[in-house]
């Protein structure tokens, strides 16, 4: 018989048990209550004692392994095999017991499909078929060929095939449904970590390796180390291939503004929102304008962070292609706008523009600006981020992020 898989945390098979476990109960009641019942005929010319006797053990074997279908770890093969017995001794008995056969059920009467349901629930519908062949044939053994025992012979085996199927088929789509929350699971980590990567120690080794002075060898060798542990971090977070030749030509990259902590300078508000336009207005500039509401914009305080790491990324690609602050070119201007079912940032430049097929081809080299630094933290947040780009007009990034 097959190992039990580990069950999750929440299954379906679970209600069965417990269903599986009141049928037990209950049945065992109608087989006393049919004994007390039939017990005229069983003193008319049958042996009371033999009836009684197995009802009695009847009794004592439930209710000794009635936790025993509480859970499949408890289910064990020497239960189910046990059980099983018991049962059949049942069926062989009940012609002992009344050799007159006034008496129509056998003596377990219908307790005797819990044995077989137990079987599909725990091993699925193979093992069900051979516990349900025992029974039938334990059946016929006593009562022949008629058409009553077989049609009831019948029932017990198609009933139980199909429980058991059933249950192989809901155990498959749970542990599907477990491998498929433990990988985006570890995907949205991995995609927290590659941001978190992407805002701090590749934009500053792709600042080293772009900085190196080529008259001092050892920052020379200093660029090329930088530049290999850019591209094999790049490699690691993304699993593509690694960068191929130099970026994009453009200006210096300049190091990113850290995002301020929730509550930091008073943004935080007493219901633990964050006052958005105070956080963008930190990122103003000689070359960065911001057009904001006069009044906050609140949100909540990891939503704010979010986006605000969400615009750093995106003034990022402006002073990678456009030339940074302390360039000769680029300038960048933030719009904030406070809808009433969202909150809306539009960040746009006067750069070279983004070439049609740039955006999939830098996603595909790791390059995680737009891919993970803006497009998913907008998508966690429950938002959206579009890209508007004309060839030498610049480019606009809108950022909508729901308020609820």
């Amino acid at each position: 018989m097959p190992e039990q898989a580990e069950q999750p945390a929440i299954s379906v098979e679970r209600p069965l048990w417990r269903a599986l476990t009141g049928y037990r109960v209950i049945t065992t009641g109608y087989a006393v209550a049919l004994l007390a019942l039939a017990w005229g005929h069983y003193t008319d010319g049958g042996r009371p004692a033999v009836a009684a006797g197995y009802v009695a053990v009847l009794v004592v074997w439930t209710a000794l392994t009635l936790r025993r279908t509480l859970t499949a770890e408890r289910c064990t093969p020497a239960f189910l095999a046990g059980d099983l017995t018991v049962a059949v001794a049942g069926i062989l008995l009940s012609p002992v017991a009344d050799p007159a056969g006034a008496v129509t059920p056998t003596l377990p009467s219908i307790w005797v499909a819990g044995s077989v349901l137990a079987f599909a629930v725990k091993a699925g519908w193979r093992w069900a078929a051979v516990a349900s062949a025992v029974i039938g044939a334990a059946n016929l053994a006593t009562a022949g060929f008629g058409r009553a025992t077989v049609h009831n012979v019948l029932l017990v085996w198609v009933a139980s095939i199909a429980i058991g199927y059933v249950v192989e088929v809901a155990r498959a789509s749970e542990r599907t449904l477990a491998r498929a929350l433990r990988i985006e699971a570890a995907t949205r980590e991995r995609e927290r970590l590659a941001r978190d990567i992407h805002d701090g120690v590749l934009q500053v080794l792709t600042m080293v390796r772009r900085r190196a002075d080529a008259a001092d060898p050892a920052a020379v060798e200093l660029g090329r180390l930088a530049a290999e542990q850019e591209q094999a971090l790049r490699r690691l977070i993304h699993g593509g291939p690694p960068p191929d030749g130099e970026p994009p030509p453009g200006g210096r990259a300049a190091p990113r503004l850290p995002s301020p902590r929730a509550g930091a300078g008073g943004t935080e508000s007493a219901a633990g929102e964050t006052d958005l336009r105070a956080l963008l207005a930190r990122r103003e500039s000689a070359r960065v304008t911001l057009s904001a509401p006069a009044g906050r914009v609140p949100l909540s305080a990891a939503a704010a962070r979010e986006v605000d790491a969400a615009v750093g990324a995106a003034l990022d690609n402006v002073w990678h292609h456009a030339g940074g602050p302390d360039g000769t070119g680029g300038r960048a201007w933030i719009l904030l706008e406070d809808e009433p079912d969202a909150v809306v940032v539009t960040v746009r430049d006067d750069g070279p523009g983004i070439a049609p097929g740039r955006l999939a081809a830098a996603e595909a080299e790791g390059r995680m600006g737009v891919s993970l630094s803006i497009r998913g933290r907008l998508r966690d947040l429950g938002g959206t981020a579009t890209w508007e780009s004309v060839a030498g007009q610049g480019t606009e990034v809108e950022l909508k992020v729901p308020k609820r």
